[in-house]
């Protein structure tokens, strides 16, 4: 079993940057891709960035240029740098990891529990 931590969200005005973290935690387990998700009020869960292993990256178009993920193996964690943020970047932020743990036998997503970033005046 891996269990995901997030944290660094919370209340930014227009303009404005932050960074979210995610931490990967278990026993003898192995991530493969990392992704950061979002859910606005109302609206259906959205893929923001993805990183592999290696660390090749992948953006939505929204946050082209504007959200860089990253990630650092050594500390199974995974960032979100978020400049320019605009009020309709305001959701809840998951961290999602596929993992494979010692004990399993096939590869297996797993979920954080979320952390609220919004974006107002």
């Amino acid at each position: 079993q891996v269990q995901l931590v997030e944290s660094g969200g919370g209340l930014v005005q227009p303009g404005g940057s932050m960074r979210l973290s995610c931490v990967a935690s278990g026993r003898a387990f192995v991530i493969d891709n990392m992704s950061w998700y979002r859910q606005a009020p109302g609206k259906q869960r959205e893929l923001v960035a993805g990183i592999t292993r290696d660390g090749t990256p992948n953006y939505e178009d929204s946050v082209k240029g504007r959200f860089a993920i990253s990630r650092d193996n050594a500390k199974n964690t995974a960032y979100l740098q978020m400049n320019s943020l605009k009020p309709e970047d305001t959701a809840v932020y998951y961290c999602k990891c596929n993992a494979i743990s010692s004990t399993a036998i096939d590869w297996t997503d797993y979920w954080g529990q979320g952390t609220q970033v919004t974006v107002s005046s």
